[in-house]
């Protein structure tokens, strides 16, 4: 039904990161440091996932797709390296939005490049960044999640309860991540609009509840309670997945709540609740595939 393999949570991994690059670049309002970041973070998930699985009990296709990711996300990389001075669209119109607000209210003209990207687009240099390179991988990666659902399934309806808890495990693990690194972005970049961190914790607060009805779906974490499924703790890796889930929506709430208070410090602390649900959050996965895989 489902296994504890470190080279598929690894390819999880990085799918969901870059599905959740793409979700914060597509703005083109951050950075162009933190898509570098994150793809060379995944970048290094997708080749330690295509190593562990070669190296324990390849499943080829899924390898083969975590060759793929990698290098999707190198391409990336490369194409907004070479593209940096086009910089970002977004980040320039609110840099001119923020210096003419200072301007209109003392009177003091402020001088600045923002329109590095125009002038670099007019003298022929390559245009900005296209945001869909980030969505790339993620795509890529989906083919070798599910021929590792199929690997670890026995057909039928097992399958399709395979395959719906790793696709939605690495949208779950993805969006944790990056929005743990995404919250310290605002330390690089301070001007950067809540509105992306906003999204972030809305998107993962939606994904909590699908994750939970995923690892509940037969045979599921019902039957570690009800005794169908022996944990060897006489229930109690049951009690603390549950534990896990409902810290992890707490805390999702608690930075949502946070993020609506007006002080900088209040990014920090969402950063910091981050943190947190990311260490619940992934209790959430890794508990139950550590139990279910004795089902």
């Amino acid at each position: 039904m489902i296994r504890l393999d470190a080279a598929t949570v690894l390819l999880q991994w990085a799918a969901g990161g870059m599905l959740f690059c793409w979700f914060t670049t597509r703005r083109r309002m951050i950075g162009l440091g933190y898509g570098w970041l994150l793809r060379g973070v995944y970048f290094c998930f997708a080749i330690a996932s295509l190593l562990v699985g070669i190296r324990f009990g390849a499943v080829p296709l899924r390898e083969i797709s975590a060759a793929a990711v990698a290098a999707t996300c190198l391409f990336a990389l490369a194409v907004s390296m070479v593209r940096r001075r086009a910089g970002v669209s977004g980040q320039r119109a609110e840099f001119d939005r923020r210096s003419e607000r200072v301007a209109a209210m003392t009177g003091i003209e402020r001088s600045g490049r923002s329109d590095d990207g125009e002038r670099a687009t007019a003298d022929g240099l390559p245009e900005e960044f296209p945001p869909v390179l980030d969505l790339v991988p993620a795509l890529v990666a989906v083919v070798g999640l599910v021929a590792a659902s199929f690997a670890a399934a026995d057909g039928g309806w097992d399958i399709s309860v395979a395959l719906f808890r790793t696709l939605v495990g690495a949208a779950f693990l993805g969006a944790l991540s990056d929005g743990m690194l995404l919250g310290h972005w605002y330390l690089v970049q301070p001007g950067l609009p809540r509105r992306l961190l906003n999204e972030m914790v809305t998107a993962i607060a939606w994904l909590w509840p699908v994750e939970v009805l995923a690892m509940l779906l037969p045979t599921g974490m019902l039957s570690v309670w009800t005794g169908s499924v022996d944990d060897g703790w006489a229930g109690l890796l049951g009690w603390i997945w549950a534990a896990c889930a409902v810290t992890t929506i707490v805390l999702i709430l608690v930075t949502r709540a946070a993020l609506k208070e007006r002080a900088y410090s209040a990014v920090m602390a969402a950063t910091g609740l981050l943190y947190l649900a990311i260490l619940t959050g992934f209790g959430m996965d890794i508990v139950a595939r550590a139990v279910l895989a004795q089902a």
